[in-house]
C-alpha cells in the first residue's frame, strides 16, 4: 500500500502544474470552478466582442428609442436607439482592459514598493510606510476623482490612477510576506557570503512571495473592475460615448431608468455577475496556492490525497504490528 501510495504521489509531481491546479479546482472548489467559468466567459467576450456583437458600438437607430426587449434587440435599447446588449459587450473588453492592466500595475508597483522596504527596512522602511499609510488615510474614491480631474479622463488615466492607488496599497502586503521571508537561513547565509542585494531579492525573496503576489492580484481585478464602474457612474471614469457598465448606469440611465429599465438592469447584472465570479475565483486560488491555509503543503501539485494518507496510515499500522 505504501509503495502505490508513493507511486500516486511521483505521478502527480510528473504532471503538468498547471493539470494539477484546475484539477484541483475542479475537484475541490465547484464555486470557484463556476467564478472560472465566469471569468473566461468575460475574457473572451471582451477579446472577441467586435465579432460576438450584432450592431455597432454607437450605432444608432433613431426609431428605436427605448426598444423593450425583442427579437432585433435581445436587452433592449437606450435613448438614442442604441443596442444595450451590443454595448454591454464592449463593456466587458474595456473591463478587461482596465482590470488586467490597472491589476498589473498595482502588482509590479506593490512588488517594488513591497520587496525593497521589507528587505532594507531602518529609515527607508520608516519612511516609504508611513507615505503608504498616508495615502490609505484619503478615502480612495475621494482621491481618485481628485488625480482624474487633474489629468483628465479616459480609459488610459483611469488604468494608471487605478494601478497606483492599489500598488501603493498593495504593498503592505507583500512587505509582510518579505518580513517574514528576509529572517530565514538561507537569506543569512546568502548575506554571509556577500551575495549582492539585488541578487538576494530576485533569486531567494521574490520565488518565496509569489504566493500572497498571485493572491494579491486575483483580488485586485473585480475591485478594479469596481472603482472603474463607479468611477464612470459618477462621471470621473471613462466618458462616453465608450459603454462602461458604469457609465451606462449613471447620467442617462438614471434619467430613463423607470421609463426603460432594461437599461440600468442589464449592465448592473453584469457587472455583478462578473465581480462575484472573479471574487469566487480569486478565493479558490488563494485556497490552492497559499501553503499557509488548510489543505496545502508548500506546491499545490504536490498534495498528498486523503485516500493516500489513509493508505499510508494502514500501512504504518500493520508494519507496527
Amino acid at each position: 500500500m505504501a509503495d502505490i501510495s508513493s507511486e500516486r504521489v511521483a505521478e502527480r509531481k510528473r504532471c503538468s502544474p498547471f493539470i494539477n491546479f484546475f484539477g484541483r479546482i475542479l475537484k475541490e472548489k465547484p464555486l470557484g470552478t463556476v467564478g472560472g467559468v465566469i471569468t473566461l466567459i468575460l475574457l473572451l467576450v471582451g477579446i472577441f466582442a467586435d465579432f460576438l456583437a450584432p450592431y455597432g458600438m454607437n450605432e444608432t437607430h433613431i426609431e428605436d428609442m427605448l426598444a423593450a426587449p425583442s427579437s432585433k434587440y435581445l436587452l433592449g435599447a437606450d435613448n438614442l436607439g442604441r443596442d444595450i446588449l451590443t454595448r454591454v459587450i464592449y463593456g466587458a473588453r474595456i473591463s478587461v482592459i482596465v482590470g488586467l492592466a490597472a491589476s498589473s500595475i498595482a502588482t509590479v508597483l506593490s512588488l517594488i514598493i513591497g520587496m525593497m522596504s521589507g528587505f532594507l527596512g531602518s529609515k527607508f522602511d520608516l519612511l516609504v510606510q508611513r507615505f503608504v499609510d498616508t495615502t490609505m488615510c484619503i478615502p480612495q474614491i475621494i482621491l481618485m476623482m481628485i488625480l482624474i480631474s487633474v489629468i483628465g479622463p479616459g480609459i488610459w488615466q483611469v488604468t494608471v490612477v487605478l494601478g497606483l492607488m492599489w500598488g501603493i496599497i498593495g504593498s503592505r502586503i507583500i512587505r509582510s510576506a518579505v518580513i517574514s521571508v528576509r529572517e530565514k537561513i538561507y537569506i543569512r547565509a546568502a548575506k554571509s557570503i556577500g551575495c549582492p542585494t539585488p541578487r538576494i531579492i530576485m533569486s531567494h525573496i521574490l520565488p518565496n512571495i509569489l504566493a500572497p503576489t498571485i493572491v494579491l492580484f486575483t483580488t485586485r481585478v473585480p475591485n478594479v473592475i469596481l472603482i472603474e464602474a463607479s468611477l464612470s457612474f459618477l462621471g470621473f471614469g471613462i466618458p462616453p460615448p465608450a459603454p462602461s457598465w458604469g457609465s451606462m448606469l449613471g447620467g442617462v440611465g438614471r434619467d430613463y431608468m423607470l421609463q426603460a429599465p432594461w437599461i440600468v438592469f442589464w449592465p448592473g447584472l453584469v457587472l455583478a455577475l462578473v465581480v462575484y465570479g472573479i471574487n469566487i475565483f480569486g478565493d479558490a486560488v488563494r485556497d490552492i496556492v497559499d501553503p499557509r491555509l488548510k489543505g496545502g503543503v508548500g506546491r499545490y501539485g504536490m498534495r498528498v490525497s486523503q485516500e493516500d494518507k489513509r493508505a499510508k496510515v494502514k500501512s504504518e499500522s500493520k508494519v507496527l504490528k
